[in-house]
């Protein structure tokens, strides 16, 4: 077999993703991209539980996704979850019940697996390069920190600070209060400490931001400058100095402002603020220097790493187009 079509479904704490792909031994084609904003991590995460209608509407989604694989006529679906599953008492539980609803099965990955998907998803975009840099991935439940290069990881861990768990125990009141960024702010301090350890080792200064909230970031500089991307790039740009200009836009601002703001994505609305704080103390606390968008993250990681596995399989062809 030359070629294959496989569904690859990334069960995030906040948004669940499908993408159908194309797979060759040479390269991947994603011919379809879906996203439902289920937030099955929404009123529970911090109390260890995935809410009965968080897996109600996770049950919705996934009844959406299985009609569209199954319309495409793929057999081999790969499905990962992450963060929200990992740390939920009911997890386990709920990953069972899905798979007995829907016939998908669901590998919940580590926070570990988790960040070395990110960095070969992050190598699929644009060449890191040999000097030592650190990646970045914000999701709802966790956050990833890789410090790596081209051609290896030093070091990565999986914090358990995602904007989901950021939301529910900060930000109260709209705008955010600069008492309440000082809360955030000695919260990283604790929290991140094994983080500024390394970054004092491996002195990157350059900040690789993966998708998520990075995007967004991304399209509120473009829109400064007035300078928009091809749909097909998958380096985006974003300076330290743009991305202060935004920070500022977005702590001054409430909810319907943040909606006005060019670029704003709706579904980020309301993390993009304890997001934004998060990345501020980074650049701040991690002295960087430079900011590179990578397009490709996580999900594309899993790609990378199921044709690999399909190529180790034999399931497709070294000779494949």
């Amino acid at each position: 077999m030359t070629a294959q079509k496989v569904a690859v479904l990334d069960l995030g704490t906040n948004t669940f993703n499908l993408q159908l792909v194309k797979i060759t031994p040479n390269a991947y084609y994603i011919f379809r991209n879906e996203k439902i904003p289920v937030k099955i991590g929404k009123d529970g995460i911090n109390r260890g539980i995935i809410k009965d209608d968080a897996q109600q509407r996770a049950l919705d989604a996934l009844d959406i996704y299985k009609e569209i694989i199954e319309n495409e006529n793929i057999t081999k679906v790969y499905g990962y979850a992450t963060s929200a599953f990992r740390n939920a008492k009911n997890g386990t539980n709920f990953k069972e019940l899905i798979e007995r609803k829907t016939g998908i099965q669901i590998d919940i990955i580590t926070g570990d697996i988790e960040a070395e998907f990110i960095y070969k998803g992050v190598k699929t975009s644009f060449d890191i390069g040999g000097d030592h840099a650190l990646i970045m991935d914000i999701g709802g439940g966790s956050v990833e920190f890789i410090i790596c290069n081209r051609d290896r990881i030093f070091w990565k861990q999986s914090f358990d600070i995602g904007v989901q768990r950021l939301l529910d125990w900060f930000h109260i009141i709209d705008p955010i209060p600069n008492e309440e960024i000082e809360k955030l702010n000695v919260f990283f301090n604790k929290e991140l400490d094994s983080l500024k350890e390394q970054v004092e080792l491996f002195k990157p200064n350059c900040l690789i931001g993966a998708s998520g909230t990075f995007d967004t970031l991304s399209e509120m500089y473009q829109h400064q400058i007035n300078r928009f991307l091809k749909g097909d790039e998958t380096e985006l740009p974003l300076t330290v100095e743009g991305f202060e200009k935004s920070y500022q836009q977005i702590i001054s601002s409430d909810k319907t402002d943040r909606l006005k703001i060019p670029g704003m994505q709706e579904m980020r609305v309301d993390m993009i603020v304890v997001a934004s704080c998060l990345v501020k103390y980074v650049i701040d606390s991690c002295n960087i220097n430079q900011i590179r968008i990578s397009a490709h993250s996580l999900k594309e990681g899993m790609i990378y790493a199921i044709q690999q596995e399909m190529i180790h399989r034999k399931n497709i062809s070294a000779s494949g187009n």
